[in-house]
């Protein structure tokens, strides 16, 4: 795999994050969005993250510049459960499916105890396969399954939340 790197997204990146983000729309695979969202709409989402605690990276190759994202949301918003985040990973389309997200993934679980991060969760939709092997093969166990509790288009769909321990 060609050189990556990893930074803080700044504002300037929020373009290329919701890019990224509103090409998974339309696969019903990742996203609960049903509709792209907008730039505006992702500010607040954005401005909620902090590279200390709740980073945001944006991930990047020489050639096409953002090709991906993670970030780190806390999970719950209570006190307690600090140092348990849910991880979400996009990647470009035409990167998909070339080792990026395996990279990324470790990436994420290496960094994760300078954050204060002890426990990773993924929530994953139930019928896509390619996220929860991407999980699986660092570990991730299935904690959780929620059966049927999205709506996209005309068919319910499960939630599976996966966990790791890190730190």
């Amino acid at each position: 795999m060609e050189n990556i790197k990893y930074r803080d997204a700044v504002k300037g990146d929020l373009n290329s994050i919701v890019r990224i983000y509103n090409s998974t729309v339309a696969s019903r695979l990742v996203t609960a969005d049903t509709e792209p969202v907008s730039v505006e709409s992702k500010l607040k989402w954005f401005e909620d993250h902090n590279p200390v605690k709740r980073p945001i990276w944006v991930v990047e190759n020489e050639k096409d510049g953002v090709i991906g994202w993670v970030s780190f949301k806390s999970f719950y918003g209570r006190p307690a459960y600090d140092g348990t985040v849910e991880i979400s990973i996009y990647l470009d389309e035409n990167q998909r499916g070339k080792g990026l997200g395996k990279a990324v993934l470790l990436h994420a679980i290496e960094k994760s105890p300078l954050l204060g991060i002890k426990t990773i969760l993924g929530f994953i939709f139930s019928h896509n396969e390619p996220s929860l092997k991407l999980f699986r093969h660092f570990g991730f166990e299935d904690w959780a399954n929620l059966p049927n509790i999205a709506q996209l288009d005309e068919q319910e769909r499960s939630l599976t939340i996966v966990g790791k321990r890190v730190g």
